[in-house]
């Protein structure tokens, strides 16, 4: 028969042995708790590195797109330039017509 000294040696083998089952059970969560944290730190990552290559994607186009409209723009300007240079030409020619037929005006009726 067993002594109480025994049995309370045998009742506190039993408890450590539960709660290191406990504790063994615990770090098996914690282990696989790590594991899915993991796996989506991964997804994660990767879905950041396609955004990264997509948002740089897009800044090369917009360089692109600013540099297209700069030069669209620098020709815009000489476009500007040359439909005012021309109706300044225009203008000068028309004065210069309207002086011809002034002076023609003269010559034929008024200069008697």
């Amino acid at each position: 028969m067993m002594t109480s000294w025994e049995e309370r040696q045998r009742q506190v083998l039993l408890e450590g042995h539960a709660a290191l089952e406990r504790t063994s059970d615990s770090i098996r969560r914690s282990e696989q708790v790590a594991l899915e944290t993991e796996a989506i730190g991964t997804t994660v990552v990767a879905d950041l590195d396609r955004q990264r290559e997509t948002l740089l994607r897009a800044g090369r186009r917009l360089d692109d797109i600013d540099h297209g409209l700069s030069r669209t723009q620098s020709i815009l300007n000489g476009m500007t330039r040359h439909v005012l240079t021309n109706k300044l030409l225009l203008i000068l020619i028309i004065i210069c017509e309207c002086g011809i037929l002034s002076s023609l005006v003269y010559l034929k009726y008024l200069r008697k």
